[in-house]
């Protein structure tokens, strides 16, 4: 298993082969044995197998062709609603109508997706994280026919690997790993814990392409910008609204 998460790749070609029902299975059931608070299972996850779905799915997904490709499209959702709906027929009444019960049930949906994820892997499936869910919660809530307390959180792509990617770079440990308390990072530090990622003949081509200076400016200037931050940060707050948990 060690070895599985090691060699951890995000892929995004598939070949034309249905994944079992016995491994389907299997995935998920590990996907529910993740770690959750006070062992509540507040998430919900929706498999997608539909060529028909998958072609709606794509277009809210900025029309990334890995989902058209992979035979399983999984997608996580932070869910109170189903406790809540069980605490009411109970004669106890809930409180998780707030952000704090939001970022509790986020965490139990991303904690099921890695595990999900672990388990696809070790039967040779590869997967991919869709960073666009939380930017399309809401045409997702509408799709899925979500009631509230019910927000989108992440989404896997699962399927025999078409590609055999090399491993991408992370950064070392002691740019990650602090002991006992935190230690703030210089700028020695950080010139040394991002020189070996900026030193990579790959980042020296990502920025000759984008003709900017360095690999910091991609991501603020091109991957991520402050604008469509600012922009998608409000259409989620929006969505925290309408579905309760503000």
């Amino acid at each position: 298993m060690l070895n599985t998460i090691l060699n951890h790749r995000s892929i995004r070609k598939y070949k034309d082969i249905p994944v079992s029902e016995e491994i389907l299975s299997k995935i998920l059931n590990a996907g529910m044995r993740a770690a959750t608070t006070g062992n509540m299972q507040v998430y919900s996850i929706i498999v997608t197998k539909d060529t028909e779905m998958k072609k709606k799915l794509w277009e809210f997904h900025f029309k990334q062709n890995m989902i058209l490709e992979a035979p399983l499209v999984l997608t996580f959702f932070a869910d109170f609603n189903r406790f809540n709906k069980w605490c009411k027929a109970r004669n106890a009444e809930p409180g998780y109508n707030n952000f704090l019960s939001f970022v509790t049930a986020a965490i139990d949906a991303l904690l099921a997706a890695q595990n999900v994820c672990i388990a696809a892997e070790s039967f040779g499936l590869g997967t991919c994280y869709l960073g666009t869910t939380t930017y399309q919660a809401a045409k997702l809530i509408d799709f899925f026919k979500c009631p509230k307390d019910v927000v989108p959180i992440t989404t896997l792509v699962i399927g025999y690997p078409n590609e055999n990617p090399e491993l991408t770079d992370r950064l070392p440990a002691k740019g990650v790993i602090h002991n006992e308390m935190y230690n703030d990072y210089s700028i020695d530090d950080i010139n040394s814990i991002y020189s070996e990622k900026e030193s990579l003949a790959s980042t020296k081509e990502l920025i000759e392409i984008n003709q900017l200076e360095n690999l910091a400016q991609i991501f603020t200037n091109k991957r991520y910008p402050k604008k469509d931050n600012e922009f998608f940060s409000e259409e989620l707050l929006k969505v925290l609204k309408n579905q309760g948990y503000l």
